[in-house]
C-alpha cells in the first residue's frame, strides 16, 4: 500500500515536471539569448529579456504546452532569485560604509516610497502602482519590482504594471549610467561621494557597477557597496508592505486562508543575510549565489515578458512614465542633499 502511494506521488511529480518543462525551457532560452545580446552589444540583459519575451506572448496563451511552465517560472523562479540576493548582504558591509551614509541610504528609500504614494494619486493610479514603482526606484530596480509585485494583491493589470515598471526602470537606469557620472563631476564630488551618489540613485546593480568604475576604483567599490545596502532594504520593505496589506484585509486568499506574514522568499533572503553576516557562507559560495540569483531573475523576467501583451503595455500611458521619472529625480535630490549635509 505504501509502495503504491509512493509510486503514485512519483508519477504525479513526473507528470508535473513534464507539464512545466516546455515553458521553463523557453524562458531559459530567452534569458540566455538576452545575456548573449547584452554581452555582445552592450544592451541591459533585463531589457533584452523583456523585449524578447513580449515578442513571444503567443506562447502563454491558454491551452498552449508552454503556458503552465511560463506561469511557474514567472512566480517560483522569481522568488528563488530574490531569496538568493540575501547571500550578498552582511552586517560587516553596513559597518564599513559608516552610520551617516547608511542613514542617508535608508532615508532615501523611505522618502522615495512615501513620495510615490503621495503623487501617484495625481496621475490617477492606485496605491499598488505607487508601491511597485516607488519601491523599484528606491531599492534595486527590476529585482525590487518583482519582489514587491509578489506580495501585492492581484488585479487584472498586475502583469502589465510589473512589465512596464521593469522596462521603465531598466531604461532609466541605463540612461543614468551614462549621465550620472557627468553629474557627479558637475557637482564637484570626490571619488567617495561620487560612489555614494551613484550607488544611492541608480536603479539596477549592473548599471551602478558600470557607472562607478567608469570614474575609478574607489568610486566603483563605494557605489557597489552603497547599492548593496539599498538591496538589503528589500526584505524589510516587502515585509512592511505585506504586514500593512494583511492588517487591512487586502491580501489575496489562498485556498480560503490568508498568506503568511513573512513570505517564504523574504524569509530565505533574511536567513542567507544572517548566515553571511555570521561568516557561515564562504565568499566563493556567496559569489555563486549572486550569479544564480541574477540568472533566476533574468529567467523569471523573460517569463513575465512572455505572459504580457504588448498592446496592454501601451495602455499605461505617459502619466505613468512621468511618475517614474519624478520618483527618480526625487531620489537623486534626496541623495545629493544628504551628501552635502554630511559634508
Amino acid at each position: 500500500m505504501h509502495l503504491s502511494a509512493a509510486q503514485s506521488r512519483g508519477q504525479s511529480l513526473k507528470s508535473s515536471l513534464r507539464e512545466l518543462f516546455p515553458g521553463f525551457a523557453v524562458s531559459v532560452l530567452v534569458a540566455a539569448t538576452a545575456q548573449f545580446l547584452s554581452e555582445h552589444y552592450g544592451a541591459p540583459a533585463m531589457l533584452m529579456a523583456l523585449l524578447l519575451g513580449l515578442a513571444l506572448n503567443f506562447l502563454s496563451e491558454a491551452g498552449s504546452r508552454t503556458a503552465p511552465g511560463i506561469g511557474f517560472t514567472a512566480k517560483t523562479v522569481l522568488r528563488l532569485g530574490v531569496a538568493l540576493l540575501g547571500a550578498r548582504i552582511s552586517v560587516e558591509m553596513l559597518a564599513g560604509l559608516g552610520a551617516a551614509a547608511v542613514a542617508l541610504v535608508v532615508t532615501g528609500v523611505v522618502l522615495t516610497i512615501l513620495f510615490a504614494l503621495a503623487i501617484t494619486r495625481l496621475v490617477g493610479r492606485d496605491w499598488r502602482f505607487a508601491l511597485l514603482t516607488g519601491g523599484s526606484v528606491a531599492i534595486c530596480g527590476a529585482s525590487a519590482a518583482m519582489a514587491i509585485a509578489a506580495v501585492l494583491p492581484r488585479h487584472e493589470k498586475s502583469e502589465r504594471d510589473l512589465v512596464f515598471t521593469v522596462l521603465s526602470v531598466t531604461v532609466l537606469s541605463t540612461v543614468a549610467m551614462v549621465v550620472y557620472p557627468m553629474l557627479a563631476q558637475l557637482f564637484g564630488f570626490d571619488a567617495r561621494d561620487s560612489g555614494v551618489f551613484l550607488g544611492g540613485t541608480i536603479h539596477d546593480v549592473a548599471q551602478v557597477v558600470g557607472a562607478g568604475f567608469s570614474i575609478g576604483p574607489e568610486a566603483g567599490e563605494t557605489a557597489t557597496l552603497v547599492k548593496l545596502i539599498r538591496v538589503s532594504m528589500l526584505a524589510p520593505v516587502v515585509l512592511c508592505i505585506s504586514l500593512v496589506i494583511r492588517s487591512r484585509g487586502l491580501a489575496d486568499q489562498v485556498e480560503g486562508k490568508r498568506p503568511p506574514v513573512l513570505p517564504g522568499f523574504v524569509l530565505g533572503f533574511l536567513v542567507l543575510a544572517v548566515a553571511n553576516s555570521l561568516g557561515m557562507i564562504p565568499a566563493a559560495l556567496a559569489d555563486a549565489a549572486g550569479i544564480l540569483s541574477r540568472w533566476a531573475l533574468l529567467i523569471a523576467i523573460a517569463a513575465v515578458g512572455i505572459k504580457t501583451s504588448l498592446a496592454r503595455m501601451l495602455e499605461v500611458g505617459p502619466a505613468a512614465i512621468a511618475l517614474l521619472v519624478a520618483d527618480t529625480v526625487f531620489l537623486g535630490a534626496v541623495v545629493v542633499t544628504g551628501i552635502h549635509a554630511i559634508g
